[in-house]
Formats: structure tokens, sequence, C-alpha cells
């Protein structure tokens, strides 16, 4: 979808700037809530795809305004109540107001370390062939969808070139929609910076992006 989230190429935002000896994290509550999104991921009512899709589908103004970890919180707490786990009441007053759906599958703590260093992964066994192959020129799907994609806005319908084959992999635009992981071949796709921005792009710029094999054709 084209939301605040897909804000690559856009103008008006001014440049990322790096912070110098960055800490993981600015302050204490921003700890707390990653090891909430964590532990409640564990509670299975939802994937990794359908928490990207939380924070995508939160009011522009909400999330250009807000913080990383606030986007999250606020991204989880609207999916626990969507899935019956809380009530905005009880997120209002700060306290338990009645039992959570799934307490069997709370996380431990010491498990949390091992989570962390494992992840999720998303690769699977190959079945079939790559549909394409490195060198091939290949355009970018440019159809609008409502739903969770990862396709950048800002090269669709642009002209590139495969550089390399990433593997076979969870399809996440079918994965944050329950609609199973239906997973498919994931490439390195590269563009030219003019065919990207134009003219006026830096000379000798290339944009390299991973693109799911559904999202490309042959140019």
């Amino acid at each position: 979808m084209n939301g605040p989230q897909d804000m690559g190429g856009r103008a008006g935002f001014g440049a990322v700037e790096s912070e110098a000896d960055e800490p993981v994290f600015h302050a204490e509550w921003e700890k707390t809530a990653l090891g909430l999104t964590l532990c409640a991921g564990a509670l299975g009512h939802w994937n990794l795809d359908s928490s990207r899709h939380a924070r995508e589908c939160l009011p522009p103004a909400k999330y250009l305004t807000s913080s990383y970890y606030d986007i999250w919180l606020t991204a989880l707490e609207n999916l626990l109540v969507d899935h019956g786990e809380v009530t905005r009441e009880e997120l209002a007053q700060g306290e338990v107001l009645q039992p959570g759906l799934r307490p069997e599958r709370m996380m431990a703590a010491e498990k949390m370390m091992g989570v962390l260093k494992t992840g999720g992964p998303v690769d699977r066994s190959a079945k079939g062939e790559p549909a394409f192959s490195v060198g091939d020129r290949v355009k970018l799907s440019g159809d609008q969808v409502t739903t969770h994609t990862r396709r950048p806005t800002y090269a669709m319908g642009k002209v590139g070139t495969v550089t390399g084959i990433r593997g076979y992999h969870v399809y996440p635009d079918s994965s944050a929609h329950g609609q199973g992981e239906q997973p498919c071949w994931l490439y390195g796709v590269t563009f030219d910076g003019q065919t990207l921005w134009g003219a006026g792009a830096e000379p000798d710029t290339e944009v390299t992006i991973d693109a799911f094999e559904r999202y490309l054709s042959h140019a």
C-alpha cells in the first residue's frame, strides 16, 4: 500500500542524518516497547508481515509525527485490541480488567535472547526454477494495491536489471493477510539513478532493491 511508511524518493522530508555513536535505545521505554512486541507476537494471533501492515495502517499524521518505537507501540495496541487480548478501556486505565485469551503462550524471559538471535526465518525449500536470471531486464509492476506489499513506490513501473537471486522466501503480500505463505523467488534488481529520478539524478547513481518474482515481468 502507498502508506506513510513508503517514503523512499519523496521530497520535502530532508536528508537522513546519521547520529554518531547512536545508542541502541534513546529512552528506557523503547526497550519495553520492543519486549512487548516480541512477547505479544508469541501469542500467535499474527505474523511479522501482519505486524508490519499494522504499522503501515496508522494515519499519516500519526505515523509521520511519531518516533520509531512509538509507531511500534501504537500498532501493537491496535493488534491486541483487534484480536481480543486487551480492550481500549484497559489501555486507558493501565490495568487488566479481563483475562487474556492465550495465557499459556506467554513467552518466558529466559527464551527471549534465543528469539532475538534466531528471529523468524522466512526462507523456504525451493520449488521449480526461478523465472529470471542475472542480467535479465525486468519491469517492476506498477499496479496500485491497498494491501501490504514490499514494492517501493519510487521503482514501480521502472525497468532494471536482475543482479542477484536471493532465494525462495515467504511472500509477504499474502502472509500479511492470512492467505498463507505462498513462497516465491526473490531477486536483487538494480536500477539506474536517472531511470528512477530523471535527468536531475546524481551521476552514476544506482539503487538495488529486493523484489519478489510476482512483482516482475520481462522488459
